[in-house]
């Protein structure tokens, strides 16, 4: 097996278990030396895993949602292995229920661990990430952020907000070699369990969804990029525009609008924007051609 992480430094939050220990696993086994946070004793446990294998990795406790922590963490990680190249975002917790049902504290708790857990724990690796003109980020979406999912709003918003922030740290990490991505897993874990199907036990394993996120650090790693891994199968998301219409100084242009919304929504000629500012672009364009 080729070793595509040799000489690499990786912290994997919330790799107790689940995905974060098969990512922490998988990361090792290209030759990655790893720093395994988590909550408790499992880390520990984990970490000593990856040393009875031959590999090379450090246990850390601490709360994704404290950023003091965070920064202990990166330090440390620094003290032990010299440097910091990857980050793993894996940490989260489940708080499913309807929205009409939902305790706002749970939902602040999602939002929390999720978002503000990311970035504490980026913005501890980042300056450090950018001095090294080096670095390699995952942030973990989901297809419930992407697409929705039934009883998941606050699991769902969060995950959406981790792809903008991977949106805009891409694009700030570009002229440092700091390269971001997303990726959303479909794996049977303990946050899982029980939302699933027996069939889907066998197939949909963590181990199956590592080697996605083994791509998305390596050195000639994409950056921007929405991977969707799980069963051994990989897809790509993308947030598209399409070409709409133009309404202009139609005397009615909401009514215009109403009657066409179809073409609006139509796919073909849809591209990827490459940043926020080609939205406008777009329809400056749009308007100066229909003024001339």
């Amino acid at each position: 097996m080729l070793k595509r992480l040799e000489g690499r430094v990786a912290i994997v939050t919330g790799a107790g278990g689940g995905l974060g220990r098969a990512h922490a696993i998988e990361l090792a086994r290209h030759g990655a030396r790893v720093v395994v946070n988590d909550l408790g004793s499992t880390a520990q446990n984990v970490a000593e895993e990856i040393r009875a294998a031959g590999g090379q990795a450090i246990a850390v406790v601490s709360d994704v949602t404290r950023y003091a922590d965070m920064e202990a963490m990166a330090a440390r990680s620094v003290e032990a292995f010299g440097q910091i190249d990857i980050l793993v975002n894996n940490a989260g917790i489940l708080r499913d229920r309807s929205f009409a049902k939902m305790d706002l504290d749970d939902f602040r708790l999602v939002l929390d661990v999720h978002v503000m857990g990311t970035v504490n724990a980026t913005k501890a690796v980042w300056s450090q990430m950018c001095a090294q003109s080096y670095g390699r980020i995952v942030m973990t979406t989901s297809s419930s952020g992407l697409y929705g999912n039934f009883g998941q709003s606050n699991y769902s918003a969060a995950k959406m907000a981790l792809v903008g922030l991977m949106q805009t740290l891409a694009l700030e990490g570009t002229k440092h070699n700091v390269r971001v991505n997303c990726l959303a897993p479909t794996a049977i874990t303990a946050m899982t369990e029980g939302l699933l199907d027996a069939q889907a036990v066998e197939v949909l394993t963590p181990e199956k969804v590592s080697p996605g996120m083994v791509a998305l650090v390596g050195e000639d790693a994409p950056t921007r990029m929405i991977l969707l891994a799980g069963g051994g199968s990989f897809e790509c998301a993308h947030i598209t525009m399409t070409q709409g219409i133009y309404v202009g100084d139609a005397d009615t242009p909401v009514d215009v609008l109403c009657e066409q919304l179809d073409r609006v929504q139509a796919q073909v000629g849809q591209f990827v924007p490459a940043s926020g500012w080609d939205q406008s672009k777009h329809e400056l364009a749009k308007a100066i051609e229909h003024a001339n």
